[in-house]
């Protein structure tokens, strides 16, 4: 399952607070930290159950645009090509709402949505709005995407994270193998 979103938009506090582990995924104060495709097996007693991937963030920066540039390369390319590929969670910060750049993401990967790859927007950074700004972010960015399942979250205030989990679960259970019948 991919996770994606715009620089700073809370991908590594997202992913651990999913995952309940504190530094599984590095997060800090400064965007871009995150360059390269990071993968995290999960899983019971040495099995894995799911690979969550946190790829780089898009947008700001403070690196070249070369970087920048490669980084939406390999992106795309992962997400468009990888057969393995059972989800894609896409991060937004619900103040600033969808970006260019997430629409681009949006087009991108809807050939793929539109083919059944469940797909997951996390408004994250709840917590920064009130019910009535959130209830607009929601209902603004269901709009906008394109099929996929739109959920508020909040790290500091674990709003949203139980849905979200379940959400990961029934993709991880929907991709799984059937075991055989013999």
């Amino acid at each position: 399952i991919a996770f994606v979103g715009r620089s700073n938009a809370g991908k590594s506090t997202a992913i651990n607070t999913l995952t309940q582990q504190t530094q599984l995924a590095y997060a800090s104060k400064k965007p871009g930290r995150t360059q390269h495709i990071n993968l995290f097996a999960l899983g019971r007693q040495g099995s894995t159950d799911a690979v969550l991937a946190d790829l780089p963030g898009y947008g700001y920066a403070a690196v070249p645009l070369s970087d920048k540039q490669r980084w939406q390369r390999v992106m795309a390319n992962y997400l468009v090509s990888r057969p393995n590929l059972a989800g894609i969670v896409m991060l937004a910060d619900p103040r600033h709402g969808l970006k260019e750049l997430d629409e681009l993401l949006l087009e991108v990967i809807r050939p793929r949505v539109e083919q059944g790859l469940p797909f997951l927007i996390l408004l994250t950074k709840a917590d920064k709005l009130n019910r009535t700004e959130q209830n607009k972010a929601l209902q603004i960015t269901r709009l906008q995407a394109g099929g996929g399942t739109v959920m508020l979250f909040s790290a500091l205030k674990r709003q949203g994270v139980e849905d979200a989990a379940l959400w990961l679960r029934d993709v991880v259970d929907d991709a799984a193998p059937a075991p055989d019948d013999e």
